[in-house]
C-alpha cells in the first residue's frame, strides 16, 4: 500500500511580509495622526489670532483657499481645533497617536472637560464605528435632555398683570426666548410708529428754534409702544409702510464727500446716524440713486426720479461674466457690483469698470484698505492694505524629499514613540450593546431597567477603557 507523502507547509516567509506590511500601514496611520494634532493645534492658534482676516470671511475660507481643502472638511478642522482646545486628554491622545482622528472628530461633537475622560475610554476602547453608535446615542440623550429642559421652560411661562395703589397697572412675566423676541420686534416697531407721528406733529406745530417740552425715557417708549400694540390688535395692523420699501435702507450723502472722503459734507442715514463717507461710497456702487439740490440756504429745489446705478441688463451681463464674487478664494454667490473707479469719480458704469464682490470683500475693499483694479489684459489685480498683492493661487508649499522619513524623525525628536499597536483598538470582540452602555457612560443618562450580566457584557469592553 502507497502511503501519500504528507503535506508540505508552505514558506511562512509571504505572511511575514504581509504582517511587516501591515504593521507599517498601522504606524505610518498613528504618525498621520499625530501629525493632525499639530495642524489642529496651529489652526487653533491661527484663527484665535485671526490670521485669516486678510480678506477672507473665516478660517476655513482661507483654509480651502491655501491648503485646498473641500470648504465643509475645512470647517470640520476648525470646529475640531477649537474644540480640543477645551479637551486636553483627547487633544494630548490626538497627538500621540492612540486615537485616530476619526474618532477624535466624533468624540469632540459631545464631549465636555467634565465628560471626556470617559469619552476618551470609548475611543481607547472601541473602533471607530464603534465611537459613531456611541456618540449618536449620546446625542439623543442630550437632546432628550434638552427637550425635557425646553418643557420645563415652557411650563415656567407667566405673565402676571395687577394694579399698583396708585391704579397704575404693573406687569411682570417670564416669555419663552423666541416669543420674547417676537414682543421685542413688536415694540421696536410700535417705537418707531410713535416717534414718527410725533416728529410729524413736532414738525407742523413748532416754530424756528421749539423743542419738544418733554423727553420721555426708553422706559416711557416702551410703555407708550405696548398701549400702541393693544390698541392696534385690537381695531387694526400697524402699518410698516410698503412691503417693497419696508427693508431699504436709506443714506443722505453730500456729493463732495460722495465724491472725496476727505471733503466735508453729510454721511447719515435716515434716522441721523452718521456713517463714514467710505461707507456711503460702498452704498452707491450698487444702489437704488435719487438726486436732490438744495439752495444755499438748504431749501430744496430738486428732486430726480430713482434709478438705479447698475441697469438690470448691465447687471445680468456682470453676472453672467463674474459668476460670484471675484476676491481670490471666494466665489460666493451672492454678490453686490463694484465700480473699480467710482461713478462719483466720474467712473463709467460700463462692464469693464464693474466687478462682482460679495458683502465681505465689497466692505474690505471700501472701508478696510485693500485695494482692486483691471490690469491691461482684463484681469482683476487685489492688493492688500500693505500693497503686497493677493494672489489668485497661494503658492506652492515646501515639501521634504523623504516626508515619511522627516515625520518620524520629528516625532522622534518630540519623544512621541509611535508604533504599529499604537492607535490599535482594545476591543475583543464583543457585543456592543449601545442602550446600556450610554446608560452606564452619559451623566444624565436615565436607567430604566434592572442591570443584567447579558446587558452589561456588551458595554464591558468600553468600561475597561474607561477605567
Amino acid at each position: 500500500m502507497q502511503i501519500p507523502s504528507p503535506t508540505l507547509l508552505a514558506p511562512q516567509h509571504p505572511a511575514a511580509a504581509l504582517d511587516r506590511l501591515g504593521d507599517e500601514i498601522a504606524e505610518l496611520s498613528a504618525h498621520l495622526d499625530a501629525a493632525t494634532a499639530r495642524l489642529l493645534e496651529l489652526i487653533r492658534e491661527f484663527d484665535a489670532r485671526g490670521g485669516w482676516n486678510t480678506g477672507f470671511c473665516s478660517c476655513a475660507a482661507w483654509l480651502s483657499w491655501r491648503v485646498g481643502l473641500d470648504l465643509g472638511a475645512a470647517r470640520e478642522r476648525v470646529r475640531v481645533a477649537r474644540a480640543l482646545g477645551t479637551l486636553p486628554l483627547l487633544a494630548e491622545a490626538l497627538g500621540r497617536g492612540e486615537l485616530s482622528y476619526a474618532k477624535v472628530r466624533a468624540l469632540t461633537r459631545v464631549a465636555t472637560p467634565e465628560t471626556e475622560a470617559r469619552l476618551l475610554g470609548v475611543g481607547r476602547a472601541g473602533t471607530a464605528a464603534h465611537v459613531e453608535r456611541i456618540v449618536r446615542g449620546w446625542r439623543c440623550v442630550d437632546r432628550r435632555a434638552e427637550a425635557r429642559e425646553t418643557k420645563r421652560r415652557h411650563a415656567s411661562r407667566a405673565l402676571h398683570v395687577y394694579h399698583d395703589e396708585d391704579g397704575m397697572v404693573v406687569l411682570r412675566g417670564r416669555l419663552e426666548p423666541e416669543v420674547g423676541a417676537l414682543l421685542l420686534q413688536a415694540l421696536a416697531a410700535a417705537r418707531e410708529s410713535l416717534y414718527q407721528r410725533a416728529r410729524g406733529r413736532a414738525g407742523a406745530t413748532a416754530g424756528p428754534g421749539g423743542v419738544s417740552a418733554e423727553t420721555s425715557t426708553v422706559a416711557q417708549e416702551r410703555a407708550d409702544a405696548l398701549g400702541l400694540l393693544a390698541e392696534t390688535a385690537l381695531h387694526h395692523g400697524l402699518d410698516p409702510g410698503a412691503p417693497g420699501e419696508r427693508y431699504q435702507v436709506v443714506v443722505h450723502v453730500d456729493a463732495g464727500a460722495l465724491a472725496d472722503p476727505e471733503q466735508p459734507g453729510q454721511s447719515v442715514l435716515e434716522g441721523g446716524t452718521r456713517v463714514s463717507a467710505e461707507t456711503s461710497r460702498r452704498l452707491a456702487c450698487d444702489a437704488s440713486r435719487v438726486v436732490m439740490r438744495h439752495d444755499g440756504e438748504g431749501r430744496l429745489r430738486e428732486i430726480g426720479a430713482r434709478t438705479r446705478t447698475i441697469p438690470p441688463a448691465l447687471r445680468r451681463a456682470l453676472h453672467h461674466r463674474d459668476q460670484g464674487c471675484r476676491f481670490p478664494g471666494c466665489g460666493l454667490r451672492f454678490t453686490q457690483g463694484h465700480h473699480l473707479r467710482h461713478w462719483a469719480h466720474g467712473g463709467p458704469t460700463t462692464l469693464s469698470n464693474l466687478a462682482l464682490l460679495c458683502r465681505r470683500h465689497h466692505r474690505a475693499v471700501h472701508e478696510e484698505g485693500y485695494q482692486v483694479a483691471r490690469l491691461p489684459d482684463g484681469a482683476l489685480q487685489f492688493r492688500r492694505p500693505d500693497g503686497r498683492p493677493v494672489p489668485e493661487a497661494p503658492p506652492p508649499s515646501k515639501v521634504p524629499g523623504d516626508p515619511i522619513k522627516a515625520l518620524r524623525a520629528g516625532h522622534d525628536s518630540q519623544g512621541i514613540r509611535i508604533g504599529s499597536r499604537t492607535a490599535c483598538a482594545g476591543w475583543l470582540g464583543e457585543r456592543l450593546n449601545v442602550g446600556w452602555a450610554i446608560d452606564v457612560l452619559h451623566p444624565l443618562a436615565q436607567r430604566s431597567r434592572p442591570c443584567r450580566p447579558a446587558l452589561a457584557l456588551g458595554a464591558l469592553f468600553l468600561l475597561r477603557g474607561c477605567s
